[in-house]
């Protein structure tokens, strides 16, 4: 496993994307939420469930993220894991980055 260094370069790129991935993710999270209210059903009973997937939707790295450079690649591999990016999106970073990455989602 590398020893959790990665280029500033890596760290810099990472601070520019995420709020794009961000972005990305909540645009696709209020479609959902807005099926959810034009769906079938009480209004109540939308309203409340909306507010329980909000809840859990805030705390999605997708949403809010501890930016910090030593918690990048678990802060990659959360958003990976959560569907809010593909290692698709990773193209750009070092390849050790990537290589890390690959191992730990193995």
């Amino acid at each position: 496993m590398d020893d959790g260094r990665f280029t500033k370069q890596d760290w810099k790129l990472f601070k520019e994307k995420l709020p794009g991935w961000q972005e990305t993710y909540m645009d696709k999270l209020n479609r959902e939420y807005m099926e959810i209210l034009n769906g079938e059903g009480n209004p109540s009973d939308k309203f409340w469930h909306l507010e329980k997937r909000i809840k859990t939707d805030k705390r999605s790295p997708g949403v809010q993220l501890q930016l910090t450079r030593t918690d990048m690649v678990w802060n990659i591999i959360a958003l990976i894991n959560n569907e809010v990016i593909s290692l698709e999106d990773l193209n750009g970073f070092s390849d050790t980055l990537k290589e890390t990455v690959d191992r730990i989602l193995a």
